[in-house]
Order: C-alpha cells, then sequence, then structure tokens
C-alpha cells in the first residue's frame, strides 16, 4: 500500500514557475514507476509525465515537454515536477501516482495509487 501526498500548487502568473511534490509513504517507494496527470477535456486524466524507479528514464507528453521536469529522489520518497514556463492551458489539478510495472506508461488505467490532487492555476 502506497499513500501519496501532492503539494506545491497554487497561483501563479503566465511565464511564472511552480515546483510541484509528492511525498510517498513506506520504504518501498524506489519500487514504484511515478506519474504525473491532470484532467483534459474528454478525458478522465493526461498524462503529463513519468519516471522510472531509478530516475534514469522519463517521458513527457508533448505538450510540457521542454518546459516541465520530472525527478524523484528515493531517498526522501518523493517526486517533484518542476514546471516552468507556465501557461494558461496548464492551469488543472495535478495528481501525482505510483505503478509496480517494470514499464513506464502513459495510460493512467496502468497506475495503482493515486494522490488527491494540488490546484494549479496560471492567471494574470
Amino acid at each position: 500500500q502506497v499513500q501519496l501526498v501532492e503539494s506545491g500548487g497554487g497561483l501563479v502568473q503566465p511565464g511564472g514557475s511552480l515546483r510541484l511534490s509528492c511525498a510517498a509513504s513506506g520504504r518501498t517507494f524506489s519500487s514504484y514507476a511515478m506519474g504525473w496527470f491532470r484532467p483534459a477535456p474528454g478525458k478522465e486524466r493526461e498524462f503529463v509525465a513519468t519516471i522510472s524507479r531509478s530516475g534514469t528514464i522519463r517521458y513527457y507528453s508533448d505538450s510540457v515537454k521542454g518546459r516541465f521536469t520530472i525527478s524523484r529522489d528515493n531517498a526522501k520518497n518523493t517526486v517533484y515536477l518542476q514546471m516552468n514556463s507556465l501557461k494558461p492551458e496548464d492551469t488543472a489539478v495535478y495528481y501525482c501516482a505510483a505503478d509496480s510495472g517494470v514499464e513506464l506508461y502513459r495510460s493512467p488505467g496502468f497506475y495503482e495509487y493515486w494522490g488527491q490532487g494540488t490546484q494549479v492555476t496560471v492567471s494574470s
């Protein structure tokens, strides 16, 4: 069982930055691939980024590539999402998720555990 708690959301102007954190409970954090998702029109949750267990492999959606960076600190049981050059269309609740599988997935259906979400609002 893994419990995930996101933090770091808030209100930011277009072009600004935020860093989201997701703290995981338990001693097996390094056994999980981690992902970030957000709601999107017509989708329950849209893939944003994912990172492998060791942190060496990372994938991003086309909409955030070059602006967002996912990272993790297995010693702190925490995954991060650094968001730069934010746009109004990035406004959403951001969820982190954990997947015990070997592969990295973009589909939310593969992720077993979810946090409660943190709101990000990009507006002037």
